[in-house]
């Protein structure tokens, strides 16, 4: 992103909190692995949306109407026997001069030069219970200023939610945004079918893992958006399954949830398909029904359709094919008034995404369910799990796990589908795997 676009941010929010007002923002802490090892950095998703600055031990100060300066960073110093150590470190002048911080003080003089900002300002936006550490530190802060009122010292008088504001900004996508999005998603489709490509029985599931964390890496995405699904036959009916560590058999189908963070903002995408390449007719019939339930769904988005729309459309699609299948019985008003077909499709047709794989972002207003609108960034992926040995269910049916998901942008006419370099078709998904690539 350029600094243009994180000053407009900026400035959006400053006009929301209107003058006297203070917003302060902390950068994540470094995550311990184990012992006195780090997972690689990653800035927290609030605190880069309105900086773009990388380095943890960092807070942010907006001051709307402040002169000199309305954007203060609070940062690490440069030292140089220190950064032979971790890497170079960008300090007080890099702050201003990369990142156009109009102010910047070493993180060691928080608790002397944040509290005096506190004192002019009568309302503080804050992220309460995020960090622990700074929410004590904001408590001993207002405190010491509140002990000052005889000198005529008021301070604040009001706290605000920030993340109510911010999570609604990053709800709409900017155009610069949506690229870099459709940049991971077509990153990560190469990941897609490059698993499809190399797929036969007798590999294993983190083999499988492995070629699509390297697609994504040497293609610059070097981060995951989150743990890879890798599911083989019954793993595939685990949700969430991410321990990757089993053979593939041939006659089962693999499902794959997989998709790269790209300068931090992520895909996410999932594909099923046959280990052998081949869907057997229980595994098509079943793939077809979550296929037609999700181009239904994709059909309803679109601005003047509200956040529902897309699930409604494919439960009643997905219902009304199980009742044909005879895995449901009953008329199809009556199977969804009872939600029967949560038993086999337990979870929501989509969530937001953006800068975090399950982004903010609120689903409902006063109430009602949010009206969707362009800029805003979805995924949609229907499925169906039918773990072994499952009671009343023909043993054909057993271990079949499929989910079928793309991500969606909303436009001024319909939608985007930023993923659609996947192949989902029956069709489609057998041609490419008779195509098969060997192993690295």
């Amino acid at each position: 992103m350029s600094t243009n676009e994180y000053k407009r941010r900026r400035g959006q929010l400053m006009r929301m909190m209107g003058p006297g007002s203070i917003a302060i923002l902390p950068s994540a802490p470094m995550a311990r692995r184990n012992r006195d090892a780090h997972y690689r950095y990653r800035p927290d998703s609030d605190f880069y949306y309105l900086t773009g600055f990388p380095e943890p031990n960092a807070v942010l100060a907006l001051i709307p109407g402040r002169k000199p300066a309305e954007f203060i960073l609070f940062c690490q110093e440069r030292d140089l026997d220190k950064e032979v150590w971790d890497g170079p470190r960008y300090g007080q002048e890099g702050a201003k001069e990369e990142f156009d911080a109009e102010d910047s003080f070493p993180i060691g003089d928080l608790d002397e030069i944040l509290p005096r900002m506190l004192e002019q300002c009568e309302r503080v936006y804050y992220a309460m219970g995020y960090s622990t550490e700074l929410d004590k530190r904001m408590s001993e802060w207002i405190s010491g200023i509140r002990e000052k009122s005889r000198a005529g010292i008021q301070g604040p008088l009001e706290f605000v939610a920030l993340d109510h504001y911010l999570h609604d900004m990053r709800l709409y996508k900017s155009r610069s945004e949506i690229k870099k999005m459709r940049d991971a998603a077509k990153i990560s489709a190469r990941a897609h079918l490059r698993a499809m490509q190399i797929c036969r029985p007798g590999i294993g599931e983190w083999q499988v893992e492995a070629e699509i964390i390297h697609t994504c890496a040497v293609a610059g995405a070097r981060e995951q958006a989150y743990s890879p699904i890798v599911g083989g036959g019954a793993n595939g009916c685990v949700l969430h399954y991410i321990d990757n560590r089993d053979l593939l058999r041939d006659g089962d189908l693999l499902l794959i949830d997989a998709g790269c963070e790209l300068d931090c903002y992520a895909s996410d995408i999932t594909r099923t398909f046959p280990v052998n390449g081949r869907f057997t007719a229980p595994q098509q019939a079943l793939y077809e029904l979550v296929l037609e339930a999700q181009l239904a769904a994709i059909e309803k988005v679109k601005p003047g359709n509200h956040w529902n729309d897309p699930h409604d459309a494919a439960v009643r699609v997905i219902t009304r094919g199980l009742i044909e299948l005879g895995i449901l019985k009953g008329d199809l008003s009556s199977v969804i008034e009872k939600e029967a077909y949560k038993r086999f499709y337990m979870h929501r047709t989509g969530h937001w995404l953006g800068m975090d794989v399950h982004d903010v972002g609120d689903y409902k207003v006063d109430g009602a369910w949010r009206m969707l609108e362009p800029g805003m960034v979805l995924t949609v992926e229907p499925g169906l799990y039918i773990p072994g040995r499952s009671k009343g269910v023909a043993r054909k049916w057993w271990n079949i796990g499929i989910r079928i998901e793309d991500d969606v942008v909303v436009t001024k006419t319909g939608c985007e589908i930023l993923s659609k370099d996947v192949p989902k078709s029956v069709q489609e998904i057998e041609t490419l795997m008779a195509k098969q690539q060997p192993e690295r």
